[in-house]
């Protein structure tokens, strides 16, 4: 695997691994300090990040390597230059590519054009990132994931929505996403998903009832109404359609009783998510923020460890 653009580009083998080498990093940060000695990862960010930036900026350094970080406007891309002759440009000095874009196809563009290995830090379609900090996160907590409930609730047509769909097709836990019509996951992904994850022992279903969604599950997940992209005039009808998806103590409590809460952040107290919930003592999602430096320093590793020592 040259790239890392999606869940569903893994494999179950590589799903595990990426997992497994993720908790030794975070067992020890800095047990690989020389892996990126001498070596350039940039950073591209079309949009403002946060966690995203800083998760893999300390990945990087812990790996021994130098972050450079540069948003659209300061690249040759605001003055008409094509992604792939970029791509190839950036190819010469840097040992690897980090992305967060709104396009699945100016990423896709970029890896094929680059001759390094390109991650996928965010678009519109796909966070594969952060499923896999969600997936490290639900490990420390239960265990083996067979067997468990996951329950997402809200904009079930977002990024992070697909990419717990296709990282639970993996885990062989049972996911059931509770979204109003017309913001549910593609049915095609749905299918495929569920039929890989039948064969792990688990499941994917959709519902557009919330409370059914919850009921019983071990963690309870959600995600900002108004993701970045989002035209800002249609807040007012957003709002309305998914009010009844918000996560409250009353909707939790349809749960297990040591269920867990979830969000990727940013947070929205008081529209997905009460505050009572979100600071409350059920809630991981400072878990979930830590877990991204290891998982990124985990998929860094994996891209890159062959060629900086000594492959093709």
């Amino acid at each position: 695997m040259k790239d890392f653009l999606a869940i569903a580009s893994l494999g179950a083998e590589d799903f595990e691994m990426l997992l497994a080498l993720a908790a030794e990093f975070k067992a020890d940060p800095h047990r690989e300090p020389n892996l990126l000695r001498g070596a350039v990862v940039v950073l591209y960010f079309a949009k403002p990040s946060t966690r995203t930036r800083f998760s893999f900026e300390s990945a990087i350094r812990r790996l021994g390597g130098s972050a450079v970080a540069v948003g659209p406007d300061e690249l040759q891309l605001s003055r008409g230059e094509t992604i792939e002759d970029t791509a190839r440009t950036l190819s010469h000095f840097a040992s690897a590519a980090v992305l967060r874009t709104p396009s699945d196809e100016e990423l896709s563009r970029f890896a094929n054009a680059a001759t390094i290995p390109v991650v996928n830090a965010l678009t519109d379609g796909h966070h594969p990132c952060q499923a896999l900090a969600d997936f490290l996160t639900l490990r420390e907590r239960f265990g083996s994931l067979r067997g468990r409930r996951l329950a997402y609730v809200g904009d079930g047509a977002n990024n992070v929505a697909r990419s717990l769909v296709e990282a639970s097709a993996f885990a062989g836990l049972a996911l059931t996403i509770g979204s109003p019509a017309g913001h549910q996951p593609p049915a095609d992904v749905v299918k495929a998903a569920d039929a890989l994850a039948r064969t792990n022992g688990g499941s994917i279903t959709i519902t557009d009832d919330a409370a059914q969604a919850v009921a019983e599950a071990d963690a309870v997940y959600t995600d900002t109404w108004m993701s970045m992209g989002i035209d800002e005039s249609a807040r007012e009808q957003r709002m309305r359609v998914f009010r009844p998806y918000q996560v409250s103590e009353r909707l939790l409590s349809r749960a297990t009783p040591g269920a867990i809460f979830m969000h990727c952040l940013p947070a929205h107290r008081g529209d997905e998510v009460t505050a009572e919930v979100l600071d409350g003592p059920r809630s991981v999602i400072f878990e979930q923020v830590e877990n991204r430096g290891h998982t990124e320093q985990a998929v860094l590793m994996a891209l890159l460890e062959h060629r900086l020592r000594g492959g093709k």
